[in-house]
């Protein structure tokens, strides 16, 4: 499968089995991360993986991971971050979700299924977890195997994406 193809069949899951996912695949998606660019190579990226009952209990009081086996909280240290010299921008959550997305895509390469986390209260997920103040939980990502019993055909996206004429301007606006 090439990448449009991959990328036209992933959508978001929320009702996975409880299958765990299997060791080798986990390490796989966190190599997708860490291979994931950062601005000016600083790497502020951190991936804590979520895969135990006790820890999917305290994960679920503060998000909502659609009973997934397995979730990373990817986090970002603000202070390991390039910042863009003209306006000051920080790229840490750029980074960190740039790592998300390789981490997502991945996993559907692998067979897996994901949803791609962003409503979710960062204090409960600080305080549950002992993240330091350092370090922004910016994206939780869900991954499992799908028990979705409706999944979503590839052929969605002409229907459900703003028309690609709407979105992509050539040499300016």
């Amino acid at each position: 499968m090439n990448f449009i193809q991959l990328a036209e069949k992933r959508y978001s899951v929320r009702s996975y089995h409880s299958k765990a996912v299997e060791s080798e695949k986990i390490e796989t998606v966190l190599k997708a991360g860490w291979l994931a660019p950062t601005a000016a190579n600083q790497q502020p990226n951190q991936f804590l993986v979520i895969n135990t009952a006790d820890s999917l209990t305290r994960l679920a009081k503060g998000a909502n991971a659609h009973q997934a086996p397995l979730a990373i909280i990817v986090c970002a240290d603000k202070s390991h971050a390039w910042k863009r010299p003209f306006d000051g921008h920080i790229m840490a959550e750029i980074d960190a979700t740039i790592a998300t997305d390789h981490m997502m895509l991945c996993a559907e390469d692998l067979g897996l299924a994901t949803c791609w986390l962003t409503y979710f209260d960062p204090e409960v997920i600080r305080r549950e977890f002992s993240i330091p103040d350092t370090l922004i939980p910016v994206n939780i990502l869900a991954i499992g195997y799908s028990a979705d019993p409706t999944p979503q055909p590839s052929t969605r996206h002409a229907k459900t994406r703003k028309p690609f004429i709407q979105i992509v301007k050539y040499n300016s606006f």
